[in-house]
Order: C-alpha cells, then sequence, then structure tokens
C-alpha cells in the first residue's frame, strides 16, 4: 500500500462528509452542471486509481461520485426530493413528520 492511497482515501472520506448535510438538507439545489461534471471526475479518477493498483484511493473516490450523484439526483433545481426518514402524501395536501404522519396544513382565511 502506497502512502499515496491513504491521503487520497483520506480526501474522498471527508468530501463524504461534507456532502453530506447538502444530501440531507430537502431546500438545497445544486446545480446540475455542477454535480454531473464532479460525479463524472469521480467515476474516471476511481477507475484511474484502480488502474494504478491504489483501490482505496478508488474506493474513496468512487464513493465521492456516489454521493455527487445523490446531489445531482435529489439536490438539482429540478431533482425529487428526497429527505431521509420523511414521507409526504402528496394527495393529502399536508407536510410529513419523522414518524411519517401527515400533518393537515391549516387554511388562513
Amino acid at each position: 500500500m502506497l502512502w499515496q492511497d491513504l491521503i487520497f482515501v483520506f480526501g474522498s472520506l471527508l468530501t463524504v462528509v461534507f456532502l453530506t448535510p447538502t444530501v440531507r438538507n430537502v431546500d438545497a439545489r445544486i446545480p446540475l452542471g455542477t454535480s454531473v461534471p464532479k460525479m463524472a471526475l469521480g467515476v474516471v479518477y476511481a477507475l484511474t486509481f484502480a488502474s494504478l493498483g491504489m483501490t482505496l484511493a478508488a474506493v474513496g473516490v468512487f464513493g465521492t461520485g456516489i454521493m455527487w450523484a445523490l446531489v445531482a439526483r435529489y439536490r438539482s433545481p429540478g431533482g425529487q426530493r428526497f429527505s431521509p426518514g420523511r414521507r409526504v402524501a402528496p394527495e393529502t395536501n399536508g407536510q410529513a413528520t419523522a414518524s411519517g404522519q401527515v400533518e393537515q396544513k391549516q387554511r388562513q382565511v
């Protein structure tokens, strides 16, 4: 194992940690022009590191690419709204709670 492998996997893990709040934030809006290239670079870098025998770095950078894919899918301006632990029933016109129960919005007249 090369010391460079450890440096790259540590950096990749930090990136995954730093992207986690963005994936979890339902109000975050990251343009596809940012997330898609980062996702593609993660996959290309993973293949490159794997071809160099740097397995840990390849796995770490692939994980970063996966996180950017999640950002592209769920946090782009036109993406689906996904929130871990919350379900929204669109036909009830309500907001979901952590337990999945729907609270009706009070209509102000």
